[in-house]
């Protein structure tokens, strides 16, 4: 019976948008603890992923897969040629070599462990997990934007008189950016979040930085907000039990927001309308008043 033997693997993630956290995996490095040895795989084509990211640069995407594939190529050598010290090292010691941790969009997995008798099966079987396994399915994944139209969409139909434009909430460390916003004497702001994501842990890890980023920014705000989040459901029903969870997530974020599901759409623009109505209502009194 063959000896099995540890080894260690991390993998490389393309982070499309560093606020939201949201990622593909797109390579592994794996190393062999009995031989010494760093094996490793990164994607060269976009496959599945301009899929996911309809406003990836192509270009930029395929510059960076290169480059990552030269550095980890780069430290394997000179690992295997003892430039590099060996003795506990890991899979992932040895990838922040190649690729330094930083704010930039290629990050690395935590550690994972395992068990084989053939390294270079092992990676394969891993790579086809971790990275390849989504590749054969050609679902467009929406973005945040296009789960907005359809509310940009039926104000214009209904002609609803507001105003909507970008507003700023700031906290006393961070901030964020609402491209949609009015004011009635409290601001109103509407997100659009797709979690027409790939898999539950991407659908859940936008939620939790999403509430994580409220819990920063409500720290020291002194605004008056109402926040409404517009939700986009995954294509793939085996996701729906991460998606309500990610829904009960946003649910109980700071600021206590209403979420409103794509069949509630009609729903949250006739909020919108009477809100406004009664606004103008206000104001015509008041300006009636004054005379």
């Amino acid at each position: 019976m063959t000896e099995r033997t540890p080894y260690s693997y991390t993998v490389l993630r393309y982070v499309h948008d560093v606020m939201t956290g949201e990622f593909v995996n797109v390579g592994i490095v794996l190393h062999a603890e009995s031989s010494q040895t760093i094996l490793f795989k990164v994607r060269s084509t976009i496959g599945r992923i301009k899929g996911i990211f309809p406003d990836l640069d192509a270009r930029a995407f395929k510059a960076a897969m290169g480059s990552a594939q030269r550095c980890v190529a780069r430290v394997a050598s000179d690992f295997e040629g003892g430039n590099l010290f060996g003795e506990g090292s890991n899979a992932l010691s040895l990838a922040h070599t190649a690729i330094p941790k930083d704010d930039s969009s290629l990050q690395w997995s935590p550690l994972c462990v395992g068990l084989t008798d053939d390294p270079q099966k092992a990676l394969e079987r891993v790579y086809t997990r971790q990275v390849a396994r989504y590749d054969g399915r050609s679902h467009v994944r929406r973005t945040d934007e296009e789960v907005w139209r359809p509310v940009r969409d039926l104000l214009a139909e209904r002609k609803v008189p507001v105003d909507l434009q970008e507003k700023i909430v700031a906290g006393s460390t961070d901030q964020i950016t609402f491209p949609h916003a009015w004011k009635n004497g409290r601001w109103h702001a509407y997100a659009p979040v797709s979690l027409d994501l790939a898999d539950a842990e991407g659908i859940k890890d936008k939620v939790r930085r999403w509430r994580g980023h409220l819990a920063a920014v409500a720290d020291g705000a002194s605004i008056d907000l109402k926040l409404h989040f517009i939700v986009g459901a995954p294509q793939n029903p085996e996701l729906q039990s991460a998606y309500e969870a990610a829904v009960a997530i946003l649910r109980k974020a700071p600021f206590s927001p209403e979420v409103f599901q794509e069949g509630q759409i009609d729903e949250l623009v006739s909020q919108i309308e009477d809100e406004v109505r009664a606004h103008e209502r206000q104001d015509s009194r008041q300006g009636a008043v004054s005379k």
